[in-house]
């Protein structure tokens, strides 16, 4: 299966870039490039792209606003937005996550770091560099951003719906765990610990794993370290 990729960045260079690198791979194809966010929902719509990488920061519709275009259309759920940034820490990541990215990554990032962010988020595993995102979330939730401004603004009532189990299995997403790793810290199958996550995710409304995180501390489920 080819998984298709849209490529969204202002910067025709850096596309250009980008598209040798994607179709030199014989698993991907570009299915088109756009300068803008706007332009970048339009082509997914389209074209059917299955990852957009999308930069950030663009003139026009920017990254952010694309994001929410793309995950708020139910015509484009099995599309995965991989947010690219040039800054490590960056508020615009985090509001991204929340509005349904599946992750980001550094523009600086190595080739193999950006083919691989492009399979996993085209598997569904959704959470990319799981400590990096963990730390930026850590940082900017402890220096009280919320959305809107706002600590807190998750409710953390919304938690009462979920398992002890799945609340347990929750934590160490947040902490950046794969289901692997999960399974073997809590001495269960690989397959149970999905089955939680799903059921977590859905439960809470979660588009995917990098969402969990989140809402985990939002809620105050887990706690920003130092």
């Amino acid at each position: 299966m080819t998984i298709k990729v849209l490529l969204a960045d202002d910067q025709a260079l850096l596309r250009s870039a980008f598209r040798v690198l994607v179709d030199s791979e014989p698993d991907m194809e570009v299915v088109g490039e756009a300068s803008d966010g706007a332009e970048a929902v339009e082509i997914a719509r389209d074209r059917g792209a299955d990852v957009v990488l999308m930069d950030i920061r663009m003139p026009g519709t920017d990254g952010l606003a694309a994001t929410r275009m793309i995950t708020q259309d139910p015509r484009l759920e099995d599309v995965r937005v991989v947010m690219l940034t040039t800054f490590e820490v960056d508020e615009y990541v985090v509001e991204s996550l929340r509005a349904g990215a599946s992750g980001f990554l550094g523009k600086g990032a190595e080739p193999d770091e950006l083919l691989a962010a492009i399979r996993i988020a085209a598997a569904g595993e959704a959470l990319l560099s799981p400590v990096a995102t963990k730390g930026l979330i850590a940082k900017f939730l402890a220096q009280g951003g919320g959305r809107d401004g706002e600590s807190g603004a998750y409710d953390a009532a919304r938690l009462d719906a979920l398992t002890g189990r799945e609340r347990e299995v929750l934590v160490q997403v947040a902490g950046g765990l794969s289901n692997d790793e999960i399974a073997a810290r809590l001495e269960v199958s690989p397959l149970t610990v999905k089955t939680h996550v799903n059921r977590a995710m859905a439960k809470l409304g979660a588009r995917d794993r990098a969402q969990l995180v989140v809402i985990s501390y939002e809620t105050g489920l887990v706690r920003p370290r130092g």
